[in-house]
């Protein structure tokens, strides 16, 4: 990235959303592998009363926590990538909502009626994937941090045959504003011989 007076930016380290995203992804594994272990995997997309606290769960339910921890683990590895889980778990969450609350009735008739409720989602559940979404939503828009500013380099460009060379430079000051200009090339030599 390039600043504007010309120095270039770049941002090292574990970004915000990374740490987020591999935290999150984690929470949903072990959530996942434990409702695998309360609920088994019969009866994939019944109800269970195997829930943990008062959210429900089944081996739909925990197939898909498993799939989005692993997501949030694999996508964890940049930073763009890791906003593009966040962006992810808001609009699948949000819909997941959504539908949530059709389901129990809360907002509207459910136009997927026919699909019955095959995560076997509760009022409870529904809160949870709201604020599920909210996180995501932070995840998505957390700010980069750890940048380090690094001068731009005077670096003259070197040619295989010892061509001349011209470079061609951005002008920023008041009275040249946007405008360019050639910068007349130097006599190059070989490495090792005298100047």
């Amino acid at each position: 990235m390039v600043h504007a007076h010309g120095a270039r930016i770049r941002v090292e380290g574990l970004q915000p959303a990374q740490v987020l995203a591999a935290l999150v992804g984690v929470a949903f594994l072990v959530y996942g592998v434990i409702g695998f272990a309360r609920t088994g995997v019969g009866g994939f997309t019944g109800h269970h009363e195997a829930g943990f606290w008062r959210f429900s769960g089944n081996p739909m339910n925990n197939l898909v926590h498993v799939v989005t921890g692993a997501l949030g683990l694999l996508l964890a590895f940049g930073s763009g990538r890791a906003r593009t889980f966040g962006w992810l778990l808001f609009f699948g969450y949000g819909v997941l909502f959504v539908w949530g609350l059709m389901i129990t009735g809360m907002v509207a008739a459910n136009p997927f009626a026919v699909a019955g409720n095959p995560l076997d989602l509760t009022t409870p559940d529904n809160w949870l994937h709201l604020g599920i979404a909210v996180l995501g939503l932070v995840i998505a828009m957390a700010p980069a941090r750890r940048k380090v500013r690094l001068p731009d380099e005077d670096v003259e460009p070197i040619t295989a045959d010892g061509a001349q060379t011209s470079v061609i430079e951005r002008v920023e000051d008041d009275d040249h504003a946007g405008s360019t200009r050639e910068i007349q090339p130097r006599d190059k030599r070989g490495p090792g011989l005298a100047h």
